[in-house]
């Protein structure tokens, strides 16, 4: 009755501030200037090269925050995040394209800033992977604007430049600006022209991301509201050269931030707010929505699961910001990860999965291609090499001394303590938000129908996310003594547990599957199409000669979308494609006719199998 009460009576307020903007006059715009690819590349973070004179000169009027996170290193999850003030995670909505229902009864952040009085425009890119719960924004187009608000009506507008996108760095002809000679390559990049042109490039479009800023900040200073706006700036994740963009590491998920808070409104701002300076405190955008909320005096939502470091309901610093890797487009891949700004510990579900597999987008930039045409030739360092090989269970690198992150100390006796209090740490994450990146994408949709993740897995005997949990923990290793516990799991009534148990056997390789073939074999008809794939590319990759054919005929038959889901269809490609090309020539006519297309939950989901079996089929006719 209580919670019926204040619901009425917030909903009237609301209603009473929507129709009266004069009562939420009295509270500060908020600006978001938004670039896309890029890291803290810019001179006002001690970059060299960097040319950025509209954001130098914001943050000789800001402050500057050194260790911000944006939680996933793809456009699309990072702003599923930013919306919903959650963890992409937690809402099914991890994976690069994909489309899941919003939670039943919450709200993105603008909706309810509007409901506050706000006038809320976004200029233009959305992109999130979650349905939008009704109208989120007053305007949402390249001609929003918050010009277009009633008079006195306090704004919250986002500009974002796309002039710093991946895309930007591999468009040719470019004459270049900054120099190649003097741009830093890291260590995991090899050191060659194409490279260091790329690199250049890069810093170009950063410079050009900046001036669309210095566009909008002219704007707002001709309108004179400069000192009654709270201006962010900020990057949608890291840098779009490969290793960069797509990697869940601190080099993928590391972006400036400048916030600049008038005078007017300084009550809002932390203490250790100072105009020009910096702050070490770690953020993340999971964090942003309940910000501006808190910046608008509006307290944010319970659930909410990030935690406002601005204005009336700010909290105290976190201790640790997230990260996440799904599917990147069309290939699988799962990892986690985990930073306190010092350190950052990686946890690879899938290490048998390699950050460098084929991914169409990624492999149209020059410095992917003349890395892997040198991987290929053996003519990569050990830190180059990283990247094309199989990945360990676990990384633990100290920025300091490794801010490339290639020396991996996650064996080493000194950090033990270390290894284990991160391992900890995202040990309760993974559970307190109930991470659904553990179930098989597809299940999402087979478990929870018409409804959003987020609210299935909070269902009785729907989502066994202990269970599911640990047995990935086990399963994403290459130790050997969790193999029994693993047999036992293939067996559990939880399609998602047999599957990470049989997963569990590819990580492992050839003797874990030898030894245990007969069970694989078993697999290969279990219900779930999932299980199915698993013992499958087991058997395909490490069975016998026998079991190899029949294994690969199997996932085959799983990549036709005609007779199974888009998902499956996916999923069955992507261990596909792990076979060397000898192997498929038997199957090469019966792959040739596999249709492109597929019944799709959304049009997000459509360039995958096309882009997956096209390039199957383009490496058998070479063959």
């Amino acid at each position: 009755m209580m919670r019926t009460l204040c619901t009425l009576v917030a909903l009237a307020l609301a209603g009473i501030f929507a129709s009266n903007p004069a009562l939420a006059a009295d509270r500060p715009n908020i600006l978001w200037l938004t670039s896309e690819d890029h890291g803290p590349h810019m001179g006002c973070y001690g970059d060299p090269l960097a040319t950025t004179p509209n954001i130098d000169a914001l943050a000789r009027r800001g402050m500057i925050y050194t260790r911000v996170w944006s939680n996933a290193p793809v456009c699309a999850p990072a702003r599923t995040t930013l919306i919903s003030g959650m963890y992409a995670t937690s809402l099914g909505g991890e994976h690069m394209r994909s489309l899941v229902p919003y939670p039943a009864g919450l709200k993105m952040f603008p909706q309810l800033l509007r409901e506050a009085g706000y006038y809320c425009a976004n200029n233009a890119k959305e992109d999130y992977n979650v349905a939008k719960p009704g109208q989120v924004w007053d305007a949402s187009s390249r001609q929003a604007h918050w010009r277009n608000r009633k008079a006195g009506q306090p704004f919250f507008a986002v500009f974002n430049s796309e002039k710093s996108h991946e895309s930007q760095i591999r468009t040719r002809p470019h004459k270049l600006v900054h120099d190649p000679a003097r741009v830093r390559i890291p260590a995991y990049h090899p050191d060659t022209p194409e490279v260091r042109h790329d690199w250049a490039q890069y810093y170009d479009g950063v410079s050009n991301a900046d001036a669309d800023a210095g566009v909008r900040l002219k704007q707002l200073e001709a309108d004179g509201l400069l000192d009654d706006t709270i201006i962010f700036y900020f990057a949608d994740h890291g840098s779009g050269m490969p290793r960069n963009k797509r990697s869940p590491c601190d080099s993928g998920l590391h972006v400036p931030l400048v916030i600049v808070i008038p005078e007017k409104w300084r009550s809002l701002a932390p203490r250790d707010y100072q105009p020009g300076g910096k702050t070490d405190r770690l953020v993340s955008f999971v964090d942003f929505g309940p910000t501006v909320l808190s910046l608008a005096g509006i307290k944010p939502p319970d659930s909410m699961q990030g935690e406002a470091f601005l204005g009336e309901f700010a909290r105290q610093p976190r201790m640790f910001a997230y990260g996440f890797r799904g599917r990147m487009d069309e290939r699988y891949d799962m990892i986690r990860s985990v930073t306190d700004g010092k350190f950052v510990y990686v946890r690879n579900f899938m290490p048998h999965r390699i950050a460098g597999a084929r991914q169409d987008y990624m492999f149209q930039t020059p410095t992917t291609q003349v890395w892997k045409s040198l991987h290929d030739a053996g003519k990569l360092n050990a830190a180059q090499e990283i990247f094309w090989t199989e990945k360990p269970a676990e990384e633990l690198f100290e920025l300091a001394s490794d801010p490339d992150e290639v020396h991996n100390l996650a064996n080493s006796p000194e950090q033990k303590a270390t290894l284990e209090r991160f391992r900890n740490a995202l040990k309760t994450h993974v559970r307190a938000i109930r991470d659904v990146g553990f179930l098989p994408e597809g299940e999402r949709f087979e478990r929870f129908p018409k409804m959003s993740p987020y609210d299935g897995a909070r269902l009785p005997n729907k989502y066994d996310y202990e269970k599911i949990i640990t047995t990935a923990e086990l399963a994403a290793d290459r130790d050997m003594k969790p193999i029994p516990s693993l047999l036992n799991a293939l067996y559990d009534p939880d399609s998602a547990v047999r599957y990470w148990a049989a997963t569990g056997f590819v990580i492992r390789g050839k003797n874990a599957v030898t030894a245990h073939a007969d069970v694989m074999r078993i697999k290969l008809n279990d219900p779930s199409p999932y299980v199915q794939i698993a013992a499958s590319e087991a058997l395909a990759r490490f069975g016998s000669t026998k079991d190899r054919s029949r294994a690969t005929a199997n996932l085959v038959q799983l990549c036709d979308a005609a007779k199974h889901d888009v998902f499956v269809s996916i999923t069955a490609a992507n261990s596909l494609d792990l076979l060397d090309r000898s192997q498929l020539l038997p199957f090469r006519e019966a792959i040739k006719i596999l249709p492109l297309e597929a019944k799709l939950p959304d049009a997000r989901y459509s360039p995958y199998i096309p882009r997956l079996l096209g390039d199957l089929k383009q490496s058998l006719d070479a063959k």
